[in-house]
Order: C-alpha cells, then sequence, then structure tokens
C-alpha cells in the first residue's frame, strides 16, 4: 500500500499533468491522510477541478481518521530525532504524514526531500519519484 504524497498529486493533477499514478502504483493500493487530502485540495483555484479532485480524494481509503493526539505526538518525536542528526525537515505537516504512514506500515510515495530524513530516524518507508 502506499500513501502518495501531496508531491505526487501536484504533479497528476497539474495541466498537463506531469505524472500518471497508474504508472507508478496499482490505483488499488493507493491510500490517503487527511492532511494530504487538505494540502491537496486548498491549491485548486478552478470550482470544477476542485470539485472532482474533491471527489476522487474522498473516495480513496483513508488512514487514520479521525487524527488523534497519539499521531501529532508521534510527528514531534519524528521531527525532534531529525534534528537531533543535524536534519533540517520543512514541515511539521509532512511529519504528521509519516507518522500516518509508520502506523499503517504504508510506503510514501513523494517527490519531498523531508521524507528520506525522516526515514533515516524511524521506520517509514519511503519510496520517492521523478516527473
Amino acid at each position: 500500500m502506499f500513501l502518495v504524497d501531496t508531491s505526487v498529486w501536484i504533479e497528476v493533477f497539474r495541466r498537463p499533468a506531469r505524472l500518471r499514478l497508474e504508472d507508478l502504483v496499482a490505483l488499488d493500493e493507493i491510500v490517503v491522510c487527511l492532511p494530504v487530502v487538505q494540502e491537496v485540495l486548498q491549491g485548486f483555484r478552478d470550482e470544477g477541478a476542485f470539485a472532482t479532485a474533491r471527489e476522487a480524494m474522498l473516495a480513496m481509503p483513508i488512514v487514520e481518521s479521525p487524527l488523534r493526539g497519539e499521531v501529532f505526538l508521534e510527528a514531534v518525536d519524528l521531527y525532534r530525532s531529525a534534528r537531533r542528526l543535524g536534519l533540517t525537515v520543512r514541515s511539521g505537516i509532512g511529519c504528521v504524514i509519516a507518522a500516518c504512514a509508520i502506523r499503517h506500515r504504508v510506503t510514501v510515495l513523494h517527490r519531498d526531500r523531508d521524507f528520506p530524513s525522516l526515514a533515516r530516524v524511524s521506520p517509514l518507508q519511503q519510496r520517492e519519484v521523478r516527473a
């Protein structure tokens, strides 16, 4: 199973699309988490595209919903562990996404430099894709 990060969805929804998810993973192996849904949907300007994307995103399996306090505490631990090793994590939301992935033993599919750093300090499974 793959938790597809916002960084990949941006490339999928871009016009013209730079990535096709079905070329990367089987569509029935995709899950999302609510922070990714928020990040993706807040980026749409066109109402029609927003409505289509919203329907598609909410139709996918969502891990860690509702988000509980433990997820945020695990995200804090990830961030702090990286900092102790001198690794700079640019996004606290990335830590929440990573915590969701770790809790559900899914691989984060991404185009974001934070996830390899987080994988160095945790059991996070991650796979970077190129456009």
